[in-house]
């Protein structure tokens, strides 16, 4: 996904010089404190996502917007361009040439859960994202894991947890595991900047979790 021109005008900066107490264990609510960021926003991302009828995994590029607090946009650059749009429980696929499609997120459990997921960390609301998912935190303030579990048993259906991997206050990786297929991993911020030069997905699933708690 095409990276933005300056890395650290994205949603999630840089990771900054380790502050007073980085070594100490880390909680969710410190997390969410450092993850939060007001709307209007924006980072980019690169995305793998496993298929038993590839040889590879698929490598796709883009950028996560949040243009308010109701909308989030997933734009896809390549290897083709896409524009998912979720607002007002409802999703828009948009590609050239073709008419949008639009359905409700209530058919696709994993959307919603997108959806909450990115507006209760970007507003840094623990009770909405606890509405959604058990937290447990791991790490410290330098180098965390945040694993979040699903609770409604839709997404329980088609979702095993889904890692937050971060330094300080950027979130660099989100690995999401289905009940079936393979594991699908989101590099964001400063791990997509870097995802740039490496091309196997070893070298992405490094990136990933470069330092993180297990």
């Amino acid at each position: 996904m095409p990276m933005l021109m300056l890395l650290c005008s994205v949603a999630w900066p840089c990771a900054a010089t380790p502050e007073a107490g980085a070594a100490a264990a880390v909680d969710a609510d410190w997390i969410l404190q450092k993850l939060a960021r007001p709307a209007p926003v924006r980072t980019a991302f690169v995305e793998l996502r496993g298929s038993a009828m590839l040889k590879a995994p698929l490598r796709i590029e883009g950028e996560y917007q949040r243009l308010d607090k109701d909308t989030l946009v997933r734009a896809v650059r390549s290897p083709y361009v896409e524009t998912t749009t979720l607002r007002n429980g409802e999703a828009t696929i948009a590609r050239a040439g073709k008419s949008p499609r639009k359905f409700a997120l209530s058919r696709v459990p994993e959307l919603a859960g997108l959806q909450a997921s990115f507006g209760a960390l970007l507003s840094g609301d623990r009770a909405l994202l606890e509405k959604h998912y058990r937290l447990t935190p791991q790490g410290t303030r330098q180098q965390w894991t945040l694993l979040l579990a699903p609770l409604d048993a839709q997404m329980k259906s088609s979702v095993r947890d889904i890692t937050l991997y971060g330094r300080g206050a950027e979130l660099r990786c989100i690995e999401t595991r289905p009940l079936k297929g393979d594991l699908q991993r989101t590099l964001l911020a400063g791990a997509a900047n870097e995802a740039a030069k490496a091309s196997s997905a070893a070298a992405l699933a490094a990136l990933c979790r470069a330092g993180a708690a297990r």
